[in-house]
């Protein structure tokens, strides 16, 4: 139950929005005599690759995604091309809302610490970019864990709930904000984030924490038509959507690459991961907030963009505390 803020969002992003149809099966494919090359230096053979390659990510047990990230180390030595390679294995993916949480680690949300079968848009790109970073299936959870909670330390509380004050910053090392440098205008906004009652009203956890006023910008939708071309695999899109004067990020996704050269959002949204161009994504929530108009809901305003770092370096692990025992307890 991957509780950001994004995902809180999402029904009101993608309310009343038409449904993708499902893509036709892609033919079968074989693996070239480089894949094999790459393959044997990793242990596979033709029998073991050629199954994966035909299986969406999602589809696959953690054993199988253990062996093809070491694959795809090889195949795709490029990290934007990884990424984007393995952003598109998993089109199809059902969408699920507040899917990933702490269990076992905690109670506070039941949910576990990972899901490979469904996503919401946070889990797509988090699983996304922690895979692209990982040869192995232990390395991937750990890398999963160090980009969803600051520092990595795993707690609801450490949780990068909020998108532009909590993920943003907190992966800075892999991502960085270039909105404001893209050439386009931007416009600003502010939010006012309470943590304390956050925690406290979704999942009845008291935390000590004090409001932050957080400053942002963000590129109108009309605008983004003049700097899309900028964009590049593998850079993190954050969907702003608006009412009633406030702002927030609302969605999340990947830009891609498609063949004639456009931009394209890859993200995850009901019912299922899905590839469009940013103008088709833009022109789809017009068209859902011309039908909603006078409903009081949320509209599409804009996108924040963040650059993918060329070489990211992995900070350490912060230690997981040992958890504090009841206050009844102690001496």
């Amino acid at each position: 139950m991957h509780k950001t803020l994004a995902s809180l969002t999402m029904a009101l992003l993608l309310a009343g929005c038409a449904h993708t149809p499902t893509p036709p099966e892609a033919p079968r494919v074989t693996p070239t005599a480089a894949q094999l090359q790459a393959a044997a230096r990793v242990g596979l053979n033709e029998a073991e690759l050629t199954p994966l390659l035909n299986k969406p990510t999602f589809r696959m047990t953690p054993a199988e995604v253990d062996r093809f990230l070491a694959w795809q180390q090889l195949d795709q030595p490029q990290l934007r091309q990884r990424i984007a390679a393995l952003a598109r294995k998993n089109i199809g993916q059902p969408y699920e809302l507040y899917l990933l949480g702490e269990f076992p680690y905690e109670v506070y949300d039941s949910q576990p610490l990972f899901d490979l079968s469904k996503s919401d848009c946070v889990v797509f790109v988090e699983h996304t970019y922690a895979m692209a970073l990982s040869a192995s299936w232990p390395e991937f959870f750990w890398m999963l864990q160090r980009i969803r909670y600051r520092d990595g330390v795993i707690g609801v509380a450490t949780r990068n709930h909020y998108t532009e004050a909590d993920w943003n910053l907190a992966n800075a090392w892999l991502v960085q904000d270039v909105t404001a440098s893209l050439g386009a205008p931007t416009q600003s906004y502010r939010q006012r984030i309470d943590r304390q009652a956050f925690l406290k009203k979704q999942f009845k956890v008291a935390r000590e924490l004090p409001v932050q006023v957080f400053d942002d910008v963000f590129i109108a939708k009309q605008d983004v038509a003049a700097i899309e071309a900028q964009l590049q695999d593998g850079d993190f899109v954050n969907v702003i959507s608006g009412r009633d004067g406030n702002y927030w990020a609302s969605h999340v996704g990947l830009i891609v690459t498609g063949p004639d050269g456009s931009r394209r959002l890859l993200h995850s949204a009901e019912p299922q991961v899905r590839e469009e161009t940013l103008q088709a994504f833009i022109t789809r929530l017009a068209e859902r907030d011309a039908r909603q108009a006078g409903q009081g809901k949320a509209s599409l305003a804009g996108f924040k963009f963040l650059r993918l770092n060329e070489a990211p370096q992995v900070p350490p692990m912060a230690p997981q505390p040992r958890p504090p025992r009841p206050a009844a307890l102690l001496p």
